[in-house]
């Protein structure tokens, strides 16, 4: 018998996943164990295995997509098997169906209704395309047209710019990107529209536009289309246009707004520029594909013969060269990891009222200390691990820092689980180091290179990620002086390490060199008081200071 398989909720805060790639397709057999495909949770790309044997009979979301826990993303049975009615049952699937098996259902009216409903009329059957008012600028919720370019009935082409639009930086045009005649025009000179408004129609002459119309939203009352058969009003600019002119002043020449700023920004003299557009109006394309003629450049060169010979020579003026950059970017669409990240920490910054207290701590001892157990340990213990140490035994003697505030409680944990914040290509992972103040330096050196490698090759389990009571972010092997961390909910508590730095230090009187590493506490108000935050620190820096005590 058939069975759905679901989107499966591979961590404790993941509510949807992001199908990364399927290792089977529609029609291979599959085995218990083997694996489905790779599901792109908020923490990590994970493999999904098939808890059944069977054949891959349905398929219900696309590589790339994503879909929330809990809903059908595939269907395994016998080959052959009739699974149309585990779709109907799964209610979310159904929603997944392809476009083509989804048609029949879609037939069905509804049984009882007072009339019957019209037919929704297939809108990529009408020869017409809407034209909305676009978004110009990033701060833009409305445009006001200033000038139409054409009137209804008139025949348009795909670069021609329909009209000028006021926006809240600049007067731009819009190009409608469609050749037809402009059938509609949804709102006069003057008047306001808000981003996506329907402004115009452009299509086949003749053809019925009241279904986009009804479908896009009611255009403004005032607004009505006019009839086709408008007489056209030509203007007599065209015949001054034609004069040929190189004067320098060409704030007469009809040109729409983009193409005079562009002009002005390239030092074009628009009265050089042929324009395309009716009347012989200038726009965007015709500035951007003007190349200028070697006349100009003619006249510049016969000026100086022209000067009299007998005139004092003049000093040159300083010509810089033109320089003219290219603005370019790059997007990327938001992973599920730094969607969870962004939640997160935005909730805990905006939630939590975070404090801070930094302290000073003398690495000196922890620097030979250090390179003495190494010539003996049996892996190499870095000063992160003697960082992961010091906090879980000092967490011991300050439970307040191992706590958690749950809105009408507060937690207070008796076990020690420390998380190590770990920076991969994607975002971050905590991995958690648990029951940290029992174990030795050797056994925490070991757990933090073995979870750091399982998060680089994205290998990393979400138990593995789960539970911790304190949290240390170190920045040190980067050089950073000093830096704040933002809580990891729901622990109270971050730590920000940072480098050790070889700074002149005053020791019984006298200034002497001093390796000096600086850590600073984040703290939740709400669970956590200053002077608290500073005990901790305090016992911190006796154990780092003095760290045969970690061993103790």
């Amino acid at each position: 018998m058939a069975e759905v398989v679901k989107m499966p909720k591979m961590s404790d805060t993941m509510t949807e996943g992001v199908l990364a790639k399927w290792h089977k397709k529609v029609g291979d057999k599959v085995k218990s164990g083997d694996v489905l495909a790779e599901i792109e949770t908020d923490k990590a790309t994970m493999d999904f295995e098939s808890y059944q044997d069977g054949v891959l009979l349905y398929i219900g979301i696309q590589e790339g997509a994503a879909a929330p826990v809990d809903s059908v993303i595939a269907i395994l049975g016998k080959e052959g098997e009739d699974y149309k009615s585990l779709l109907d049952q799964a209610g979310s699937g159904a929603a997944a169906e392809p476009a083509k098996e989804a048609a029949p259902a879609a037939d069905k009216a509804p049984a009882a209704t007072p009339a019957p409903a019209a037919p929704k009329v297939d809108l990529s059957s009408i020869p017409a395309t809407v034209i909305r008012m676009p978004l110009l600028s990033d701060t833009m919720t409305e445009g006001t047209i200033e000038k139409w370019n054409f009137k209804v009935g008139d025949k348009v082409k795909a670069d021609d710019s329909l009209a000028d639009v006021a926006t809240d930086k600049a007067t731009m045009e819009v190009v409608g990107y469609e050749a037809g005649t402009l059938l509609y025009i949804g709102v006069k000179e003057g008047e306001a529209a808000k981003v996506n408004d329907i402004i115009a129609i452009v299509g086949k002459e003749g053809t019925d536009i009241t279904p986009l119309l009804q479908d896009g939203g009611s255009a403004p009352a005032a607004a009505e289309a006019a009839p086709a058969a408008e007489a056209k009003a030509e203007t007599t600019e065209a015949t001054a246009a034609a004069t040929e002119s190189s004067s320098d002043d060409d704030s007469r020449v009809k040109a729409s707004p983009l193409a005079r700023k562009i002009a002005k920004d390239k030092g074009i003299n628009l009265n050089d520029v042929k324009g395309s557009a009716e009347g012989g109006r200038i726009i965007k394309k015709d500035v951007e594909e003007y190349t200028p003629s070697a006349k100009p450049a003619a006249a510049a060169e016969a000026a100086p013969a022209a000067a009299p010979s007998a005139a004092p020579a003049a000093k040159a003026p300083i010509v810089l060269p033109t320089f003219t950059g290219e603005e370019k970017f790059s997007e990327r669409p938001v992973t599920q990891m730094r969607k969870a990240i962004s939640r997160r920490l935005s909730e805990s910054l905006f939630t939590a009222p975070h404090f801070y207290v930094t302290m000073s701590i003398d690495m000196d001892q922890a620097i030979t200390a250090r390179t003495r157990m190494n010539e003996v340990a049996p892996v190499k213990i870095s000063f992160n691990d003697f960082v992961v140490k010091a906090c879980a035994v000092a967490l011991r003697q300050h439970p307040a820092i191992n706590s958690s505030f749950l809105g009408d409680k507060i937690r207070t944990n008796e076990h020690v689980h420390v998380g190590v914040a770990v920076a991969v290509d994607e975002g971050l992972l905590v991995p958690v180091i648990k029951f940290a103040d029992g174990k030795s330096l050797s056994h925490i050196s070991v757990e933090v290179k073995e979870f750091a490698g399982k998060a680089k090759s994205k290998k990393l389990q979400p138990n593995e990620m789960e539970g911790s009571t304190f949290t240390i972010s170190n920045l040190g092997m980067f050089g950073v002086d000093e830096f704040t961390a933002i809580i990891n909910t729901p622990n109270a508590c971050i730590l920000a390490v940072s480098g050790i730095q070889a700074v002149p230090v005053v020791k019984n009187g006298a200034v002497i060199p001093g390796n000096i590493m600086k850590v600073t506490l984040s703290a939740d108000h709400r669970v956590v008081d200053g002077a608290t935050a500073a005990a901790f620190l305090q016992t911190l820096k006796q154990l780092l200071e003095e760290p045969v005590r970690l061993l103790i």
